[in-house]
């Protein structure tokens, strides 16, 4: 029996029976191994029969195997595929394919063996499951190479996966796609054709572009190389005209690839085929009226690749053209209310349709139409629909903002949805809708949203939420209670940059100061360990005006909003010791962390100056295990002793300089790491920046310098008494012209009527007109993508160490520049300061400038001036990215 076995195993191996035999050497192998006789089979029903054959043919393969490895005929591909599948655990995995990979690296040994294809299938597969395969680069070298089809066909597939344009190995395989882009058979050009498209880098491009050329069938190859070495554009542009006539839709799809991709990379291109507008529309006109055609119909929809490529050209050429775009709205119309939504094939072509619309210069109703298909989209159970459509909307807003307002109910909804992609979109969709009328309303869904939201979003979303109610909240007692709010819910993930924006809004506005700190006070009170960033702010505002929360205010609103709390007060009886109650539960606690209970020793110190006693909470904490903790208190219990010494230094803050998490700068850490002249790679966006550094963030660039108006303030900031009898000049350089700030009248400005009671400043400054404008120091900041800016000095570092600096912003680019907005962070031994930009759009060509002016303050001259530059501008309707660094400004030292 054993005999029988191995002969039929043998036949079978390799071949040698018809099928007839095969069949019959089945039914006896059946017989052999199952027991089971032809006779039988009868008896057994389709389930069994199945199962049988099915057990049979594994059997057999296994035999098969076994023989050809004893026989030194290597594994098949379809055995290694059901090894690796038995595997139970990734060892075993590994083992599988650590013991194949190994016998295929003999195997290459071998320049003669017959097996090279099975080989190079295997080490495919091995490939695609993540393990190394960088062994067999060049035995597809040698497979490519070889005059057999099968040969070329699994030699190009693995020089499509092995090989890349960044290994100098695949330029081996130039010589061999030079030839086969020539051969007679047209199946062996296609191999070609296809790896070329793959792989190609510049080099082979430019080797091998006149092959493709000469080749009918090769737009996509054109295509590739189009892509890598934009400069033989000119080559394809007369040919490329004759495939959009073709009739033919896969020359079509071909043709009109290639035409976008040049678009795309030339202007010049672009408005060489914007007269092709009416054609491409004739086309799509033609796609939607044709009737049933098999070869090109999905799912009812006549050809929607096809579809779906012209309408990404007809975007290109419509966009910033008004004649372009008119010709294409009709078609576009007709598109978009015609086509079937019950398939996805028929989303897809709505979806090119909207950013389409959404692009060019299409009319108001037309942009209607593509919201509301966005919101249809909305309203669909597949959840990539839903994506996109709020993903899309997202881009939208700016466009029509009216029109995706009227579909809030449906985004807010998706705030509940269960895919964590889709609620972060529509969160983001949210912010972006919020505006003064809708305020109330949108806060209250975004609460109850951040209720029960991951904390991956919580971080970002108290960030907006204190952004949207900074800018639209109808007054600031409603601004502070939905940020106390806010506080609570998103707990120890809220940024820091919120907790410093709280406390400047609680220091900026006196009338909301009492307001702030019972209702801080109430929210200590409740267990709050969990959100420190809320103590914080709490502490913060006790330790200012803690003495004032038992104190009747007398202003009307303050009264309507804490009277309950008041009688509570009163029925209770609370005195300072319950204040700092608060105190004596949460500073011992070990889940509170160090920073809040630093904030809590500051408010015990300024407390100790305003209440009889604080019950030696400081005294308390002078042993304490953390350095700073323990320094805080020892040197806040000293200062308590010095009497009245306290009072002045333990008095209330002035007023804090307004913050915003709109600032657009901050400074930077030092990094050895950062070349001279390198673009800086950014981590995160602009929240994230200001939030990785300890440096407190700087002024929103929207904001204003305040001026200094009065002369004393001017002797303060230079660090001189204005009552010294006799004042010597202190001369200042500008622009290379010495001038006596003291002995001479700046600019006809006479400092004498500023100060009656100062002693008498007289003179005049004698100024040679054209000295008012000297030539400034300039350095090139900018210089990427056709942006380019230059940094003048306009007054280096005087008395006080303030620079002005202006930066001039020009743009090369043949496509104006919209959106502009300029954001920088210097290093920390400076801080910086951004004005408005004169303007946000940057015509083309240079035919205009944006100036950006900055102030900059010395610290200290600890380290040299590196500036950090961050440009986001929208171009051809896409968002751009400059990161640059400047490592030194001329003129400031």
């Amino acid at each position: 029996m054993l005999v029988v076995h191995r002969t039929l195993a043998r036949e079978i191996l390799f071949g040698h029976l018809p099928d007839y035999h095969v069949n019959r050497s089945l039914v006896c192998y059946l017989d052999l191994t199952l027991g089971v006789s032809a006779g039988h089979f009868s008896s057994y029903n389709k389930v069994n029969m199945a199962t049988v054959v099915e057990m049979t043919i594994e059997k057999i393969d296994e035999v098969k195997s076994r023989l050809g490895r004893s026989l030194g005929t290597p594994m098949r591909l379809r055995d290694l595929i059901r090894q690796v599948r038995a595997a139970r655990t990734m060892a075993e995995e590994r083992a599988v394919v650590d013991r194949e990979s190994a016998n295929i690296r003999e195997t290459f040994r071998d320049d003669d063996s017959p097996w090279k294809c099975r080989n190079i299938a295997k080490l495919l597969y091995i490939h695609m499951l993540g393990y190394p395969a960088h062994f067999g680069q060049m035995e597809c070298m040698k497979l490519v190479a070889q005059p057999r089809y099968t040969d070329k066909r699994i030699g190009y597939l693995g020089a499509m996966l092995l090989l890349d344009e960044r290994s100098e190995v695949h330029l081996l395989v130039t010589n061999s796609l030079k030839n086969d882009l020539n051969a007679s058979t047209q199946f062996v050009t296609g191999l070609a054709l296809c790896t070329l498209g793959s792989i190609c880098s510049s080099e082979m491009c430019r080797d091998l572009a006149g092959e493709v050329e000469r080749l009918i069938k090769s737009t996509l190859c054109a295509f590739r190389i189009v892509k890598k070495v934009p400069e033989l554009m000119e080559m394809f542009i007369s040919c490329t005209k004759s495939l959009i006539s073709e009739k033919n839709h896969g020359v079509l799809i071909g043709g009109i690839t290639l035409v976008t991709e040049m678009c795309e990379k030339s202007p010049d291109v672009l408005n060489h085929f914007k007269k092709m507008v009416p054609n491409l529309v004739r086309i799509l006109k033609n796609l939607l009226m044709s009737g049933y055609s098999p070869e090109h119909d999905v799912t009812g929809i006549s050809d929607p690749f096809l579809q779906i490529k012209i309408l990404k050209l007809l975007r290109i050429l419509g966009r910033y053209d008004a004649k372009a775009s008119e010709e294409m709205n009709d078609i576009l119309a007709q598109v978009a209310t015609n086509t079937e939504t019950s398939k996805n094939v028929g989303n897809a072509i709505l979806y090119e349709t909207v950013l389409t619309i959404m692009e060019i210069r299409s009319e108001s109703g037309l942009r209607v139409l593509a919201v509301n298909i966005l919101g249809r989209f909305l309203l669909n159970p597949d959840k990539n629909i839903r994506y996109v459509a709020l993903n899309t909307l997202l881009k939208t807003v700016f466009v029509d903002y009216n029109a995706v307002q009227r579909h809030r109910t449906t985004v807010v909804d998706c705030l509940k949805d269960p895919d964590v992609s889709i609620r972060r979109r529509a969160m983001e969709l949210c912010f972006a809708l919020i505006n003064q009328t809708n305020i109330t309303n949108m806060t209250k869904e975004i609460l109850i949203f951040l209720e029960t939201a991951d904390p991956e979003f919580k971080a970002e979303c108290a960030s907006k939420m204190y952004i949207a109610t900074e800018k639209y909240s109808p007054n600031y007692g409603w601004h502070l209670d939905t940020m106390i709010k806010v506080l609570k819910l998103a707990g120890n993930y809220v940024p820091d940059e919120v907790v410093s924006c709280m406390i400047q809004l609680i220091s900026s506005h006196s009338e909301l100061q009492h307001y702030a700190a019972v209702q801080l006070y109430r929210a200590a009170q409740a267990d709050v360990v969990n959100a420190q960033p809320l103590l914080q702010v709490a502490f913060w505002t006790i330790g200012e005006f803690g003495d004032v929360i038992l104190q009747m205010n007398d202003d009307d609103v303050v009264k309507v909003r804490c009277e309950l709390f008041y009688v509570e007060l009163q029925l209770l009886g609370l005195e300072e010791s319950s204040v700092i109650d608060v105190f004596e539960r949460i500073l011992p606690s070990n889940l509170t962390n160090t920073i809040t209970k630093s904030y809590a020793l500051t408010a015990l110190a300024k407390l100790d100056t305003r209440f009889n006693e604080t019950n030696g909470m400081i005294e308390s904490n002078m042993g304490h295990l953390h350095l700073e903790l323990q320094q805080r208190s020892v040197e806040f219990s000293r200062l308590l002793n010095y009497g009245e010494l306290k009072f002045g230094l333990l008095e209330r803050m002035p007023i804090i300089t307004h913050n915003t998490l709109n600032a657009a700068a901050q400074p930077i850490e030092r990094d050895s790491s950062l070349n001279e002249g390198h673009a800086v790679q950014s981590k995160a966006e602009t929240i994230n920046l200001l939030g990785d550094l300890e440096v407190p963030s700087l002024l929103e660039s929207s904001q204003h310098v305040q001026k200094v108006t009065e002369v004393s303030d001017l002797f303060e900031l230079m660090n001189l008494d204005p009552n010294i009898n006799g004042l010597t000049s202190t001369p200042v350089m500008n622009g290379g012209k010495t001038i006596d700030l003291l002995d001479n009248d700046l600019v006809g400005y006479s400092l004498k009527n500023t100060l009656s009671s100062k002693p008498a400043i007289s003179a005049v400054i004698d100024l040679d007109p054209f000295d008012l404008f000297p030539m400034h120091p300039s350095t090139m900041a900018i210089n990427t993508n056709g942006i380019e800016g230059v940094l003048y000095v306009d007054n280096a570092f005087n008395e006080i160490n303030v620079a002005t600096l202006r930066l001039l912003v020009t743009n090369n680019n043949p496509l104006p520049v919209e959106a502009f907005n300029f954001q920088a962070a210097v290093t920390k031994a400076y801080q910086i300061e951004l004005l408005p930009p004169s303007n946000s759009y940057l015509p083309a060509n240079r035919e205009g400038t944006i100036t950006q002016m900055m102030n900059i303050r010395r610290i200290s001259s600890s380290h040299a001036l590196k500036m950090r530059i961050k440009v986001f501008y929208n171009i051809d309707g896409r968002q751009q990215l400059i990161e640059c660094l400047v490592p030194k400004i001329e003129g400031l030292s």
